[in-house]
Parts: structure tokens; C-alpha cells; sequence
């Protein structure tokens, strides 16, 4: 079983931090997860070597448990700048193509053909949209690989952050 979910259009632009605003459920009700893929395994995956050793381990982690995999590509999002007369930053959501390539390569692989799997596309934080997939999922675990380099250690790592906030396991891949 392999499918996949795009739950934003990529041309849609959404203010993040408006006090004012209502809360994002009630103004964005996300699609239905498929029941399929509750408590699933998520994995963040972008096409690195650390998101595919990420994808390995959780292929195996979700035939082992005869669960579903729920693969995560978290689309590039960039801040413009909107801080004259107070605004609020909006994010612009860039096209980002990448996640229909990372989808047709996933159907084409098959290390996948052993479990059912369904390609989630968001945009955002990569931390907060793993997390939130995994909640609506009621996913067991979220894995993530690694983050080696500069950026990592100024910003932090995606796996350090999400270690820190997530509400259920996070397994990190090296």
C-alpha cells in the first residue's frame, strides 16, 4: 500500500504569530488520517544520508510492529519580511518540488514494499510538523537522523529539539 497526502497547497500563505487570530484549528481543520496508519512510526525524511538511514531504521521498526509508516517531508518555508508597522511575520511557502520527486522515488523502492506507507507533505517547522503528524497519527514513536555541520550547532538540531518538546518517543539515527 503506498499513497500519499498533501495536505497545504504550496502557493498559500499563512501569518504564524498573530495573537489576535483564532486558534489554527479551528481556522485550518487538517484532513483525516488515514485510520490505517495509527499508531504508526514517523519518519522525517528529505532525501540526505541521515534521513534515509532514518527511513531504514523506521522501515524495519514498523514490520516489526506491524504497524504503518508515516514518512514526513517538511516542505522549505521562508520568513519574508513584513515587521513594517508591526505586523506580524508571515511565512511564504516556496514551491518546493522536492516532495513530489521524494514520492515518486519512494514508489519506485522496494525497501518499502514491506510495510504500508503514505507520504505527508507540510510546511513549517520541521520540529512542530513532525510532532503534530504524530499526534494526529497517535503515531508511537517519530524518527529522525541526525544533524551533523555548522547549522546544527548554531540552531540547534532538529533532533535535539524535538527530543526536548515531543509528547511521545523520538528515536535519533547517527
Amino acid at each position: 500500500m503506498a499513497g500519499h497526502e498533501f495536505s497545504e497547497p504550496a502557493d498559500r500563505k499563512r501569518q504564524v504569530a498573530d495573537p489576535s487570530a483564532t486558534p489554527r484549528a479551528a481556522e485550518e481543520p487538517r484532513h483525516s488520517c488515514d485510520p490505517a496508519f495509527r499508531h504508526g512510526v514517523v519518519v522525517g525524511f528529505d532525501g540526505s544520508t541521515s534521513s534515509e538511514r532514518a527511513l531504514a531504521y523506521a522501515i524495519g521498526m514498523a514490520h516489526r510492529s506491524g504497524s504503518g509508516l508515516i514518512i514526513v517531508h517538511v516542505a522549505n518555508r521562508l520568513p519574508t519580511t513584513v515587521w513594517a508597522g508591526c505586523e506580524p511575520p508571515v511565512f511564504v511557502d516556496v514551491p518546493d518540488h522536492r516532495t513530489e520527486v521524494l514520492g515518486l522515488e519512494l514508489a519506485c523502492a522496494e525497501y518499502l514494499a514491506e510495510v504500508p506507507w503514505i507520504l505527508v507533505e507540510r510546511g513549517g517547522d520541521i520540529c512542530h510538523e513532525l510532532e503534530e503528524v504524530g499526534r494526529e497519527y497517535s503515531a508511537d514513536a517519530i524518527v529522525v537522523g541526525s544533524t551533523h555541520g555548522i547549522v546544527g550547532r548554531i540552531f540547534g538540531s532538529v533532533a535535539g529539539r524535538l527530543a526536548r518538546r515531543a509528547q511521545r518517543p523520538v528515536v535519533v539515527i547517527p
